[in-house]
């Protein structure tokens, strides 16, 4: 049958694993979420600069065309066209009676086939995109009379006018460039390597923030505005996944402190509460020792079965032990309430060591006047004066020595009490030679409720609150407790409390 130990150690176990299956699950769930949202949140980082480069695009293309519609004409044959102090035109060629000639064989080929159209073009420059086998051209033309002059803009006038439309729509800050992109219009390559080669220009070419096509009749081009420092998207999106990273980083720390300081709790509370049946059970016990013999002393009084004088002498000396016994018993139980509840109220007074030792040495004296103990008492000469509850530090050294006598051995109850000075506090030592503390169980002795469980103990009276009681009166008064204990040869339990000035 289990014990009430692994009872409370299962309910525990079931206790925290609820805990972990109701923190784990939501936690999943976030972690999704978050990741759904990073990813959700590049897409509208890329579609917001998207817009807001769109609406550039716009204005820089009524700029580019309105720079086109006023270039001035410079020269005829070849046509020159002229933007400022920029020359736009490159490569010239000459429409006549539906023949074109051009000293780049290119250029003549893309027009060929626009030539009985040009007939009818205005007699003012016109800018328009051709588009051949060759490659994909922007060109300028006049019509005069029945003859077309005409010029292939040049590349690298065109990137220039760009530039200066994008210095004035750029902010400052914000990096990108304007280019004129021809509008791919041949079928998908064939064949893997093709397909390979296509994808890794892709790869290595500039990010397209944006891209607008331009109306007729510069409909073979595409206006696009491209990175040229670190790629805005993937800035965002990379201080997104940080701060996320950051936050969720945080969340789980803060989770994993929380599960381990309430799987901690727990734990604690269900081994207190363990300690607490432990301590009813126990208490119980040992009050009804000593009632069950005021009853039999009272009923053999009241039945005048005790005759002979010395005999009522005896019982009643043992009516007032056992009332002594039982009302200790209370005493620290109420002790140890008002502790906890910090109603316990001390007085304190300047007294000097000796007096405290005093108090104690003969309380427990008296307590043991029928078996009286070894005990030796060694003071340093001018132990100094301590501020101090009389009665408090007077009981808590007195339940060291209750302790010292209980725990040691039948064949040698020697007790040892020493007062030394160890720099600005007093030092007061209760040696015993009895069964001694083991290691692990040395700062568990102070938890309430606790008494060490051994075959040598396991008999001797207590209810586990005497030090716990003991070390908070000594911690009230900006003192502490330590032990040393070697098991089978004894324990040394220690006072240290603060000389007065």
């Amino acid at each position: 049958m289990a014990g009430p130990a692994s009872v409370d150690l299962l309910s525990f176990r079931r206790t925290f694993t609820r805990l972990i299956l109701l923190v784990v699950l939501p936690s999943a769930g976030l972690l999704g979420f978050g990741i759904v949202g990073i990813v959700n949140e590049r897409a509208a980082v890329e579609k917001r600069i998207q817009l807001l480069w769109t609406n550039r695009l716009n204005t820089a293309q009524t700029e580019l065309t309105g720079a086109f519609a006023t270039a001035q004409v410079k020269s005829t044959s070849p046509l020159v066209l002229q933007q400022g102090d920029l020359q736009l035109t490159d490569v010239g060629f000459q429409v006549t009676a539906g023949e074109v000639t051009s000293a780049d064989a290119r250029i003549a080929t893309a027009i060929k086939p626009l030539a009985p159209e040009m007939a009818s073009l205005p007699e003012r420059p016109v800018v328009f995109s051709v588009t051949s086998p060759q490659g994909t051209y922007l060109v300028a033309a006049l019509r005069q009379a029945d003859q077309v002059f005409g010029a292939q803009l040049s590349t690298k006038a065109v990137e220039t006018l760009l530039a200066g439309i994008g210095a004035r729509l750029t902010p400052v800050g914000e990096e990108g460039r304007f280019l004129l992109v021809p509008v791919k219009r041949e079928a998908p390559p064939e064949g893997m390597v093709a397909r390979l080669t296509e994808a890794r220009e892709a790869a290595l070419a500039p990010r397209e923030l944006a891209s607008l096509l331009l109306p007729s009749p510069l409909q073979d081009f595409r206006l696009v505005v491209v990175a040229t420092g670190e790629d805005p998207v993937v800035a965002a999106s990379t201080r997104n996944r940080w701060v996320y990273s950051v936050l969720l980083g945080f969340f789980y720390i803060t989770l994993a402190l929380g599960v381990i300081f309430t799987g901690r709790t727990l734990y604690r509370e269900a081994r207190i509460s363990r300690l607490k049946t432990d301590f009813v059970s126990l208490v119980s016990h040992e009050l009804r020792t000593p009632l069950t013999s005021i009853r039999m002393f009272i009923e053999m009084l009241a039945l005048g079965r005790v005759k002979d004088p010395v005999e009522m002498q005896t019982v009643l000396d043992l009516l007032s032990k056992e009332t002594a016994r039982l009302s200790g018993m209370i005493e620290s139980v109420l002790d140890w309430s008002r502790i906890e509840s910090g109603k316990k109220q001390y007085r304190r007074e300047r007294i000097p060591t000796t007096g405290l030792v005093d108090a104690a040495v003969n309380a427990f004296k008296a307590q043991h006047i029928d078996a009286p103990a070894n005990l030796s008492v060694t003071l340093q000469p001018k132990l100094g004066e301590i501020e101090v509850d009389r009665d408090a530090l007077a009981g808590a050294l007195l339940n060291l020595l209750q302790n010292a006598f209980k725990y040691s051995k039948d064949d040698d109850k020697r007790i040892e009490l020493r007062g030394v000075i160890d720099d600005d506090f007093v030092v007061l030592e209760v040696e015993d030679h009895g069964v001694g503390i083991p290691r692990r169980e040395q700062k568990r002795i102070f938890d309430r409720f606790y008494r060490v469980d051994s075959l040598l103990t396991r008999d001797t009276e207590g209810s586990g609150l005497g030090l716990s009681i003991a070390q908070r009166i000594v911690q009230a008064h900006d003192g502490w407790i330590s032990v040393d204990s070697v098991p089978g040869r004894g324990s040394t339990f220690r006072i240290h409390l603060p000389l007065v000035q």
